[in-house]
């Protein structure tokens, strides 16, 4: 009785120790979520139970041995052999008991197993993908910026002309040290940046950029130099329309908006820019629709699904047509005025806004962009012309996470102007010095 009890205290002793073993490897092995048969973690595993095996039970018998393993020339004895094999097996059989190892390799067996599921349960996973990658985007998925007002003053800031090496450079002498852009022909009143400074991912990003949580900005994204060297001159006398000018939020106001006052809209700033621009000869679409009614009440939850089925409509009607803005106003704090001095002028300050299409996690393939380093390049010369001709004029460049329709031509753009604390007039001064910047873009100047 005695030693009975003895060999059974020994079995669950040694099915612990084993028990203990697999654990202890499928917790530590760095490579076991990739877990698979013949692997060298498995490999590992397998040579230690042989070992433990060899020690503890020494079997001599060699016809018992080749029936097991049908190992007839293996160069070891048969007893080395059989050990081996019963350690693969021991091994194998351990694995698929380990609820460690059993989670890795349903995770290396993902896409294969996907292929049998039920098309519901797949619709289900892909629904929590899609939530899970717009985690960030729940609460932030608009494109107002809701601003602090020290956010603004630094946003606002002037910058000091270089002078590392420049000293008593004339303008041209300065853009003749790579130069960030062509020397225009408007005065230069206010900084001129170099590719040296444009070149370092910290000074850009923290000199023309705001990058709100929902998003990331790559350095490799973020090189200057390749979108300053993008071209995006057109020629006016191509035939049909050139540029797009919309609102998907076509119902957003300025303060002084009321019965007597009906123009003061972002429709009312988009007829301005409109006649402007055609003034230097470009030819034009106004689209006016109102994508945030529903059903005659304000609704922007899919203000910019509405404006994406007809705007793709008027481009594939119009495929002349090179430029798409959608010219919004900023929702911020109802303390906060912000304006400048711009030409003589009170003028409300614009914004170019991009969409990301991606999270700190990852792109957003449901909202995927061909054109986003062009878009990106696109508000970038546009920004550093405003620094040079018009102080004052713009804020940071804003990053935030979705795409915003800015997929549907190399040259897109969101545009924000004031806010609606500024007045009318302040907004539509604005779009003076936009239509210049455009025009030097747009021209190649």
């Amino acid at each position: 009785m005695r030693q009975r009890h003895w060999s059974v205290d020994r079995i669950l002793k040694s099915v612990m120790l084993i028990a203990g073993v697999v654990l202890s490897g499928a917790l530590v092995e760095k490579n076991i979520s990739v877990w698979s048969p013949g692997h060298e973690t498995e490999e590992r595993l397998a040579r230690g139970l042989a070992f433990w095996v060899r020690h503890s039970y020494p079997l001599g018998d060699e016809t018992v041995c080749k029936e097991l393993t049908g190992d007839k020339e293996t160069g070891k004895s048969s007893s080395e052999s059989w050990q081996e094999h019963l350690g693969k097996e021991l091994a194998a059989w351990l694995g698929k008991q380990s609820p460690f190892v059993c989670f890795f390799q349903m995770q290396g067996q993902e896409t294969v197993q996907e292929m049998d599921q039920d098309p519901a349960y797949l619709d289900y996973l892909e629904g929590q993908r899609v939530m899970k990658e717009s985690a960030y985007l729940l609460l932030f998925g608009d494109e107002n910026t809701q601003m602090e007002p020290e956010e603004v003053a630094e946003v606002e800031k002037s910058e000091e002309i270089w002078e590392a090496e420049a000293g008593n450079m004339t303008v041209t002498d300065m853009a003749k040290l790579t130069p960030a852009y062509h020397v225009r022909e408007q005065p230069l009143i206010g900084t001129q940046y170099v590719m040296e400074q444009l070149m370092d991912y910290d000074f850009l990003m923290q000199h023309f950029y705001n990058v709100h949580s929902s998003t990331t900005a790559s350095r490799e994204e973020m090189n200057a130099k390749s979108m300053l060297e993008m071209d995006f001159s057109l020629d006016k006398n191509q035939k049909g329309p050139q540029i797009l000018i919309y609102h998907t939020h076509s119902q957003e106001t300025y303060a002084d908006y009321g019965p007597d006052k009906t123009e003061a809209t972002v429709v009312g700033v988009g007829n301005y820019l409109t006649q402007l621009l055609e003034q230097k000869g470009y030819s034009v679409i106004h689209d006016t629709g109102q994508y945030d009614i529903m059903n005659g009440e304000l609704d922007r939850n899919h203000a910019y699904n509405y404006a994406l089925e007809s705007i793709t409509a008027i481009l594939q009607n119009n495929p002349s047509i090179q430029v798409v803005l959608d010219v919004h106003r900023d929702g911020v704090k109802e303390s906060l005025h912000m304006v400048s001095q711009v030409n003589n002028k009170a003028t409300a300050p614009i914004m170019f806004f991009n969409g990301m299409s991606q999270t700190p996690e990852g792109p957003i393939e449901y909202l995927s962009n061909p054109y986003k380093k062009e878009n990106l390049a696109f508000s970038l010369q546009m920004q550093l012309d405003a620094a040079a001709y018009f102080p004052g004029l713009t804020r940071k460049i804003y990053l935030k996470g979705l795409r915003y329709n800015l997929h549907l031509r190399p040259r897109s753009a969101l545009i924000e102007v004031g806010a609606q604390t500024n007045t009318y007039e302040e907004a539509r001064n604005a779009m003076e010095p936009l239509a210049e910047i455009l025009d030097m873009v747009l021209s190649g100047q």
